[in-house]
């Protein structure tokens, strides 16, 4: 029987498939799923990336708060998205929402190119590691 504890808060739209975190059992390490723009009712809320980006990194935020990880926590971070020029031509605005949200400690990251994500009306998604000290 695995030991790792699967943690899906109720504020995040119930998830089908997989699990909003993963925490080991010493409860150091944090798996976060990936998360995009979606409401507590699993709609797609945020009429541009800048928007979902917001909706998406709270998203990620609560399931690894659920988790015990608080942003300064995040290790890495992987951002899918599906048009990386508009990913780019609104970077300042993206790094507003992240210090508004997260402030000025920066994981890992990268940022990868896709033809689409799960949610088809989804413009960035995205996933992470929490590493609680």
């Amino acid at each position: 029987m695995s030991e790792l504890e699967r943690i899906n808060p109720p504020r995040l739209s119930p998830p089908t498939g997989f699990s909003h975190a993963v925490r080991a059992p010493s409860g150091t390490l944090v798996l976060l799923a990936g998360q995009t723009a979606l409401d507590g009712a699993g709609r797609i809320v945020g009429k541009d990336i800048v928007e979902q980006f917001e909706q998406a990194l709270t998203n990620l935020l609560t399931a690894a708060e659920a988790a015990g990880a608080a942003p300064s926590d995040l290790g890495k971070l992987t951002v899918y998205a599906v048009d990386v020029a508009d990913y780019r031509r609104n970077a300042a605005a993206i790094g507003q929402v992240w210090k508004r949200l997260v402030g000025s400690d920066y994981p890992a990251m990268a940022v990868i190119g896709t033809t689409r994500l799960w949610d088809e009306a989804a413009l960035v998604e995205i996933e992470g590691i929490a590493i609680v000290g």
